[in-house]
């Protein structure tokens, strides 16, 4: 957690006592303003052909090329009334239970900050950057975000049984890297693809991870890491789908996940649908951006 600057043990001076502050958007500066219009356009570059239509259609419906950082007074009532979900600013990463009762609640945990113009390539630390371009235009969807609040509901009953890195791998290879099939090919509906110039076009196109159909037990079942490209993506069939297995009663696989051993990243199964066999090559390179 060094690299992240936001990280408090409770609600810093000026937070409400859910963690929400105001976004204060009058306050973002010229330079803040341009470098969101910097990372918008380098990724509109890139991620038409890449990303899922679902995605590319609610950058359209909430309309964040206006211009500089969204203020969310603007984008709101247009998300509100397409899905009744909301975006709230929060100081920094907040602490479970609370990210878990605002998405059971339809409201999506964003930051204020955006990275400097020094980190347009990487930031660890998620910003508005890559909490509102890359999470909230899937939330434009019905299937997405009744998911979203579906997982909300779960992580709350996850963390009462100890299974929260479980529930965690799910999130981690659904919201922030999941593809997804569609007629033309695979697509990115992943945040943390989608949001990001080199990984927008590793994802699909790089020869190193592997690309394996999405399987609930056995994603919540692999390991991940947080600091470098995926070694391996999960491709699920549609939003409809994720949202149906979101629905289902979680007590049986987490039953069956308590008897089981977790999965190394790379590992393929016998039992896997494979899309790529990916050949590893950029992990055993060292990883990040290796020549």
């Amino acid at each position: 957690m060094s690299d992240f600057e936001h990280v408090f043990e409770q609600p810093p001076e000026g937070a409400a006592a859910d963690w929400t502050i105001a976004q204060n958007w009058a306050a973002y500066t010229e330079v803040e303003h341009q470098t969101w219009d910097t990372l918008y356009a380098r990724q509109m570059k890139i991620l038409p052909g890449r990303a899922c239509d679902a995605f590319l259609r609610g950058l359209d419906s909430l309309d964040l090329n206006a211009g500089g950082i969204p203020d969310f007074e603007v984008i709101n009532p247009k998300l509100q009334a397409l899905t009744g979900w909301t975006v709230v600013c929060v100081p920094g990463l907040v602490p479970d239970e609370v990210f878990f009762d605002h998405l059971a609640n339809r409201r999506f945990v964003s930051g204020q900050f955006i990275r400097r113009p020094d980190q347009l390539d990487y930031l660890q630390e998620p910003d508005i950057f890559h909490d509102v371009f890359g999470h909230v235009p899937m939330l434009t969807d019905p299937d997405f975000a009744a998911y979203m609040e579906a997982y909300g509901k779960g992580g709350q009953r996850a963390a009462g049984l100890g299974m929260l890195p479980n529930l965690a791998r799910l999130y981690w290879y659904t919201v922030e890297f999941g593809l997804m099939k569609e007629a033309d090919g695979l697509r990115i509906y992943g945040a943390g693809i989608v949001s990001s110039a080199t990984e927008s076009v590793f994802a699909l196109e790089d020869a190193s991870p592997n690309r394996l159909g999405f399987d609930l037990e056995r994603v919540m079942r692999t390991l991940y890491r947080i600091d470098d490209f995926q070694q391996v993506y999960f491709v699920i069939d549609s939003l409809e789908a994720l949202k149906d297995e979101t629905l289902k009663d979680f007590g049986p696989v987490y039953a069956a996940l308590k008897g089981q051993a977790d999965l190394p990243i790379e590992t393929v199964l016998s039992t896997d649908h494979v899309f790529t066999r990916g050949t590893q090559s950029y992990a055993a390179k060292g990883g990040r951006f290796a020549a």
